[in-house]
């Protein structure tokens, strides 16, 4: 079975179970809390990968570093994780479950590459904007990217909608290429 369909259902069990006890929003904070633990950490991520550590060092290292600041159903779940042999494929059953939780929550996320800085009232009409095309609230990142001449390029999952000076050029000059041709 692949890693992403194992991922899914470890992710699914735990998006259930945290609905059933009410402890969605906790799970959520705990996971990110490892989230960021991998990744900031080479050393835990190795740790996690790592075929040659023993499932009780892990689960050492788990309790000692998690379980007084995670609920008991977070430590568990993850407990459950390492038992089962799956710790290498942590960072993908979070990722998942993020995903899923979005989805359940009617939540996309917009990643905005923008050439300069926006203003407060600039990002309020870009996610304005997109909940209206999306149908849904949106969760954005805003970043600059410098090979960007003007303009900006936003990406909703799969979509991108790109509203660069570069491509409006492009479009422009695709135009006067038509009505050139038809002359």
């Amino acid at each position: 079975m692949s890693a992403y369909r194992v991922a899914r259902r470890y992710a699914e069990a735990a998006l259930e179970l945290a609905e059933e006890q009410k402890q969605g929003e906790r799970l959520a904070d705990d996971l990110e809390m490892v989230w960021k633990a991998i990744k900031e950490s080479p050393e835990f991520l190795a740790l996690l990968k790592s075929p040659v550590i023993s499932k009780e060092k892990k689960l050492a290292v788990f309790t000692e570093v998690f379980k007084s600041r995670i609920s008991a159903l977070s430590f568990n779940f993850l407990n459950m994780i390492i038992e089962k042999r799956r710790e290498d494929i942590l960072g993908d059953i979070i990722s998942v479950y993020f995903k899923l939780r979005d989805d359940r929550l009617g939540i996309v996320t917009l990643d905005v590459r923008a050439a300069t800085e926006l203003s407060k009232s600039q990002q309020q009409t870009i996610v304005q904007r997109f909940e209206g095309i999306t149908q849904k609230k949106i969760r954005v990142a805003f970043s600059i990217d410098k090979q960007l001449k003007g303009g900006f390029v936003a990406r909703v999952g799969d979509t991108v909608y790109d509203g660069s000076v570069q491509r409006q050029l492009e479009l422009l000059r695709d135009r006067f290429a038509e009505g050139v041709g038809r002359n």
